[in-house]
């Protein structure tokens, strides 16, 4: 036997991770740019310094107090009438995307996305041991609904993996879609990734306005984006209690130090200030769009703090240009793409001169 006796699905694949540079500018995975205000900052040492009094106690494992902060945040974000009994929370969305699929996949069992997306999507999957089915977006990275419709029919998916704003993309999904792929999932669980929710377009509603109409819609949303809380790993979904008892048969005991439940306590103290970059952050996507337009790139309409965009003859060329140049983004996405995260105004401006300066050497792919 060959060691370490590791799962042959798993041998000699790399773990995930983008990647991790001390460069000047970074705009590669999708963080905040703006940190923590310094009130919120206090309010979250505070309440970290007195929860490390009890640190030799196990933390409520139901986290009930933040079950019941995030409900009544959901409420005032598109949501209306979701209650604690309504809210799962776990380290980081990746985590709860993890625990939905050890809960309703598995052995036997089928999850189902469209790419592009998510790239962690298929490693939950192949974590959890269940069966993996892509189907694929349109030219515009929308989802033809005819086609995504007959594919669940077809397949029937325990789990369907919906981001909105789908990343690496951006592109958001109608209620309209949300509906008619809930319909037709049947008992399935479909859920409505929204980790960049927050971020969306003006008129561009949440699928947490939904939940009422459709008892296997799974919204999840995160506070590592819009809260600028990254490093606090905390991840959440709403979804009929029902779907949350599921899940809580699977979570690891006290799975939320009680370190992770006062910081974020803290934070939804702090929401309106927290949440107040959000808007010059959607204003600086949308500069840059326009301006990745006006310089002949192909740009994705997006409703996230991200833009994807290219379409290179050499993409890595083009990522390695800038990176010399002192700017950090992602190679990922379609071939021939690129992702940039949204930053500052002055972390885009130079992002913006980089490019400029790395595109009079590197062409365009020809795609008449």
């Amino acid at each position: 036997m060959t060691f370490p006796p590791i799962r042959e699905e798993l041998r000699g694949i790399e773990p995930y991770g983008a990647p991790q540079l001390d460069v000047p500018v970074q705009l590669n995975v999708n963080e905040n740019p703006y940190g923590p205000s310094p009130e919120a900052v206090a309010d979250i040492a505070a309440a970290v310094a007195e929860a490390a009094v009890t640190l030799n106690r196990y933390p409520d494992r139901e986290f009930t107090a933040l079950r019941e902060a995030l409900a009544a945040y959901l409420n005032t974000s598109g949501g209306r009438g979701i209650t604690p009994e309504m809210v799962w929370a776990a380290n980081g969305s990746n985590e709860v995307m993890l625990q939905i699929l050890q809960a309703f996949g598995g052995p036997g069992r089928t999850a189902l996305s469209f790419a592009p997306t998510y790239s962690m999507y298929p490693e939950y999957a192949r974590n959890a041991m269940t069966r993996w089915v892509v189907g694929h977006r349109a030219e515009d990275f929308s989802l033809d609904l005819d086609s995504a419709r007959d594919l669940i029919l077809r397949t029937r998916p325990h789990v369907v993996l919906l981001p909105s704003p789908n990343n690496p993309t951006g592109t958001a999904l109608p209620p309209e879609a949300v509906s008619m792929l809930c319909e037709a999932a049947g008992d399935g669980i479909v859920v409505v990734d929204e980790a960049y929710g927050e971020f969306r377009r003006s008129g561009t509603p949440s699928a947490l306005e939904l939940l009422p109409e459709h008892r296997n819609l799974v919204v999840s949303r995160t506070m590592s984006k819009a809260f600028a809380l990254a490093g606090a790993r905390l991840g959440y979904l709403a979804a009929d209690p029902a779907i949350c008892d599921a899940i809580r048969v699977v979570r690891l005991p006290y799975h939320l130090s009680a370190v992770t439940q006062a910081s974020a306590l803290a934070a939804l103290r702090h929401a309106p200030e927290l949440l107040g970059n959000v808007a010059e952050i959607r204003a600086e996507r949308d500069r840059t769009v326009a301006w990745l337009s006006d310089q002949g790139h192909e740009v994705a309409d997006s409703d996230a703090n991200f833009v994807l965009f290219g379409t290179f003859a050499d993409r890595h060329a083009v990522w390695q240009g800038l990176l010399e140049h002192g700017v950090l983004i992602r190679e990922t996405g379609p071939d021939g793409w690129l992702r940039v995260s949204i930053g500052t105004a002055d972390e885009m401006t130079a992002f913006k001169d980089a490019l400029t300066t790395v595109m009079k050497t590197e062409p365009m792919r020809d795609n008449t």
